[in-house]
């Protein structure tokens, strides 16, 4: 076994690489950039090595630089984690002639799975189900857009290097197939340092699927069940789960065995990924082999029992698995969710700052049975770098059934508290409260046909307002009693606290009693409904628990000024708890109106302008192209809403801006 593992890596996953390694007692390295100077994996680690600056190309993919850290340190082995050199065939040739274990698959199955070329070739060799594409390499934007109508649109356009959403684009007509090229090929080469783009039919409505495979260096190869990956946006997995809840026996045999024959067929051996496209009947086609580990592997482990980074250790010391495909059983379901430091209301643009306040939900077994756990790499107080990937952590639930997975994965949404940058736990909470998605109706279009005008929040119906009407006069009522017993009061001009109290939140005004009876507190409202309430709230607390009629409610509560924020199954709303007479004069207040920017383009996310395609004078038309804005390795390209002529251009490319900073304003 190896005595010391260097990790080439960083956040999460490099946290999680060292805590399996702690477990089999083998001393840990982390290597960081200046932007990650503090991050917890170096503060994990037995020893940290600087690597360079911020941007990942100067720091954590560059192959000479993780070779100094290792001779540094004397690691003997390397996990290469997900992204960055973990499917990069030179990497591994270099550990190799370095006489340095790579805790991966050989050098010829990462050449062979990671060009998605190649992949999809050696597969129809191999007797596993292709999807219909072009392979060959494409040189220009014109020709992609020629090679597009001839596939037929839709198209996707992806790199060949490509990973975790990046370097890819749905085309439905010429233009977005030239546009989609160019993106590609840029974020290509700017997160992989390889542009090779290649393009193959976007099936509609599909499933995406992938099979877990792991394999020895003694020629045992099995699969470990499949993850539902099917919740995306932007080509990015949101939700995962396992198993799924769309195969039957029969299909999951098929896929795992073509998963297999094609790991089988380069030799592999370690933890790698095949991913299938299935549609409405079942049928599945090949998408692409990641010879790494997944970022949703935890889902897996859940329902399997194994811990996949301990078997990857294992098997790149030589050892035999353990077990053979009959002893693997799936038991139970996992659902992961993925918290990204992406604001949901403005388009899930990425957001970058300081964790306030970042308290994830208790870890462990559940008193209900089920377990909760977190895989992360920040900590409160960490900052959310603009240079790295936006994930902030990996919320898991597992429950004997997918119902009590999906019920335990909404309560942990509820207690899990992160404040101090947009993100998007108030999506995922809003997901988990819909039907279609309880029922397990899912395709990789999900989001945009559940959310056609984007997330805008949760509203409230009427049971979830009233139930957090009565939350906030509860509140209100503990905030009142404690100002009324401030000390150095004359003792006959005491304040008299009311129970009488008017709540208005989510344009729902409530007329509402509270009191205390022999059963316990309650409120009732004008109606004469009476709801019981119970709660560990106090004045200073940001989550509590509310007994609403003996059904518990975690929440979240902050003072916003003289209203009470609460956040709860993805509901969002300030509430404002007042007394009649005072409710009553509120209702004859003007209401404030927004200020109008419909002439200006605004930044809508931190980044970095990387260009400026109109100038001073120029007509645009609506869906031009005005800049494209560069942040954390993904561009995003800013269009006219309308026809317009622009004004002014405020800033040059280059220029670093903040939200909401102008760029260009319009007559």
């Amino acid at each position: 076994m190896f005595k010391k593992i260097l990790i080439a890596n960083r956040g999460e996953i490099a946290c999680r690489v060292i805590r399996t390694a702690k477990k089999l007692g083998i001393a840990t390295v982390a290597v960081y950039s200046d932007a990650d100077r503090d991050a917890m994996h170096v503060r994990l680690a037995d020893e940290a090595v600087h690597i360079g600056p911020s941007p990942s190309s100067q720091s954590y993919i560059v192959i000479d630089k993780i070779l100094e850290a290792i001779r540094k340190t004397g690691a003997d082995a390397v996990h290469p984690g997900y992204g960055f050199l973990s499917e990069n065939a030179a990497f591994a040739e270099a550990l190799e002639k370095e006489g340095v274990a790579f805790i991966g698959p050989p050098v010829g199955a990462i050449k062979a799975m990671g060009d998605k070329i190649t992949s999809k070739k050696i597969a129809a060799e191999a007797d596993v189900s292709t999807v219909p594409g072009h392979m060959g390499l494409i040189e220009d934007a014109d020709e992609a857009a020629r090679i597009a109508s001839s596939i037929g649109f839709p198209v996707m356009i992806k790199a060949s290097a490509g990973g975790g959403g990046k370097g890819m684009r749905i085309a439905w007509n010429e233009r977005e197939a030239r546009e989609g090229f160019q993106s590609s090929k840029n974020e290509a080469k700017s997160s992989f340092g390889d542009d090779r783009i290649f393009i193959e039919k976007f099936v509609t409505e599909p499933r995406h699927i992938e099979i877990q495979v792991l394999g020895d260096k003694h020629g045992n190869t099995l699969y470990l069940g499949e993850r539902e990956c099917s919740i995306q946006r932007r080509n990015q997995k949101v939700i995962e789960e396992a198993p799924s809840p769309f195969l039957d026996e029969t299909t999951r045999r098929a896929m795992g065995e073509q998963a297999v024959a094609l790991a089988k067929a380069v030799g592999y051996h370690s933890a790698g990924t095949v991913e299938f496209i299935v549609d409405a009947e079942r049928n599945f086609y090949f998408l692409e082999m990641n010879t790494r580990l997944q970022v949703e592997h935890p889902v897996t482990e859940l329902v399997t029992g194994l811990d996949l980074v301990e078997q990857m250790i294992r098997v790149a010391a030589g050892e035999k698995l353990s077990f053979t495909q009959d002893d693997v059983k799936l038991e139970g379901w996992a659902i992961e969710s993925r918290l990204y430091a992406e604001d949901p209301y403005r388009n899930f643009l990425p957001s970058i700052g300081r964790l306030t306040r970042y308290r994830p939900p208790e870890e462990g077994r559940q008193d209900d049975g089920t377990v909760i756990r977190n895989d992360t790499g920040v900590f409160e107080g960490g900052e959310i770098s603009m240079y790295y990937d936006p994930m902030i952590a990996k919320l898991c639930a597992w429950g004997p059934d997918r119902a009590q997975a999906v019920e335990a994965m909404a309560e942990a949404l509820d207690a899990f508290e992160v404040d101090g940058i947009g993100h998007n736990l108030p999506f995922l909470s809003a997901v988990m409260q819909q039907q279609r998605f309880r029922d397990g109706r899912l395709t990789t279009a999900y989001i945009a046909e559940e959310f056609t005008d984007g997330f805008q929040g949760v509203t409230p119906d009427e049971t979830a307002a009233m139930k957090l009407a009565a939350v906030a006069v509860t509140v209100n009522q503990a905030l009142q009693e404690r100002a009324s017993q401030i000390s150095g009061t004359i003792g006959n001009h005491r304040r008299v606290v009311g129970h009488g109290w008017v709540a208005s939140l989510a344009e729902r005004e409530f007329q509402m009693t509270s009191g205390v009876s022999a059963d316990g507190a309650y409120v009732r409202f004008a109606d004469e409904r009476a709801i019981s309430v119970a709660s560990d709230w106090v004045p200073g607390r940001t989550l509590a628990t509310f007994n609403i009629d003996n059904q518990p409610m975690t929440v979240k509560v902050d003072l916003v000024g003289t209203g009470i924020r609460l956040r709860w199954r993805g509901i969002d709303v300030v509430a404002r708890v007042r007394s009649p007479r005072v409710a009553e004069l509120a209702r004859l207040m003007p209401k404030k109106l927004p200020p109008d920017t419909s002439k200006m383009l605004l930044c809508p996310m931190p980044g970095v302008v990387t260009s400026i395609t109109v100038k001073a004078g120029d007509t645009v038309e609506a869906g031009q192209s005005l800049a494209v804005v560069e942040a954390m390795k993904m561009e995003n390209i800013l269009r006219a809403e309308k026809r317009a002529t622009v004004k002014r251009v405020a800033i040059a490319a280059g220029a670093s801006l903040a939200v909401d900073e102008l760029i260009m304003e319009f007559e």
